[in-house]
């Protein structure tokens, strides 16, 4: 999940309560200034939850000797950083050095290049100079998740019963649309699109915010490029939703409800990479076909074509690791 920060100095309460509406992570306020009696927020200041020097340093880059500087102090703490009019090639040298780099923004086209720089983007940004609008306008960005990724079809091989088993709804803090869920799979390298229950149907209501993912040993993508598995989610924690048209959004976790029930093994491929998933074996539990509209999977069928995403095998802790690793 990337880090929404405000720079609020000099103290304008306006500023304060705008960035706590908007979801910040962080305030950069003055010495003794009145912040936590408006809500709950880290403070970094001389007397703040994070202290200058010691947790936050800050760095203007105009060279070689300043990204050093840079990577060196991102082993210390956060680092702030201030690009000038060269913002892409440095913070795509930062970023790939350190997961701590937060970029100073002061307009919505910053934030953005900032967000989604090497894909990966920058642990998160700090606006500065700005008025409550566009503190709203980043705040938005910011906390729905930027960026995008590549989707692709893959056909259906085979899909059968293979009896009970435990199964996880992952219940969301968001509403989610038709054609929208989260990636999910029975290994690392190939996930596919499983449909929120937002469909209407003769047995019970929809459920927008709520995913019925698969089975508890399932990966599912999370923020930060990571998986987890389905059964280690709980209330908190942050998954990504994905549209069929690969956009991506930051979804908070607000329950997860594990159940034994009949489950479904859907075997996939797409070229020469396998996919598989176990759902549990119900018409409410939906992939997402090619065309972007959701599944049944007592529907589906050999030679349907559904939306899923290839990636890196291997995972240490839910980050890619580059071994050799055979997943089947």
């Amino acid at each position: 999940m990337k880090e929404f920060w405000v720079d609020v100095r000099p103290f304008r309460k306006e500023l304060v309560t705008t960035a706590l509406e908007s979801g910040a992570d962080v305030v950069i306020a003055p010495s003794a200034s009145p912040v936590k009696a408006l809500g709950r927020v880290s403070v970094v200041s001389d007397d703040g939850d994070l202290v200058w020097g010691t947790d936050v340093f800050e760095v203007k880059i105009e060279g070689g000797a300043s990204l050093a500087e840079a990577e060196a102090l991102a082993g210390r703490g956060y680092v702030i950083v201030e690009t000038g009019d060269w913002r892409v090639i440095p913070l795509e040298n930062l970023v790939a050095l350190s997961d701590r780099i937060i970029a100073a923004v002061r307009s919505t086209e910053e934030a953005e290049i900032a967000l989604t720089v090497l894909e990966k983007g920058v642990r998160g940004v700090l606006v500065r100079d700005a008025d409550p609008p566009l503190i709203r306008a980043i705040g938005t960005m910011v906390k729905a998740g930027a960026g995008a990724v590549d989707l692709e079809p893959f056909t259906i091989t085979a899909i059968r019963p293979i009896g009970m088993g435990d199964r996880v709804c992952v219940d969301t803090v968001s509403m989610l649309s038709d054609g929208e869920g989260i990636l999910v799979g029975n290994t690392s390298s190939a996930l596919l699109l499983v449909q929120a229950e937002t469909l209407e149907n003769p047995y019970v209501n929809p459920r927008p915010f709520r995913v019925n993912a698969g089975a508890v040993h399932a990966y599912t993508l999370v923020p930060g490029g990571k998986t987890a598995y389905l059964s280690d989610l709980k209330a908190g924690d942050h998954v990504l939703a994905v549209t069929h048209e690969g956009s991506l959004r930051d979804a908070g976790v607000g329950r997860v409800k594990i159940e034994h029930r009949p489950l479904l093994l859907v075997e996939a491929e797409a070229g020469e990479v396998k996919a598989s998933l176990v759902l549990q074996n119900a018409e409410t539990v939906r992939l997402v076909g090619e065309d972007g509209i959701p599944v049944s999977v007592v529907a589906l069928a050999p030679g349907d074509r559904i939306l899923g995403r290839v990636l890196q095998a291997g995972r240490h802790f839910g980050i890619a690791v580059r071994e050799r690793i055979i997943e089947k």
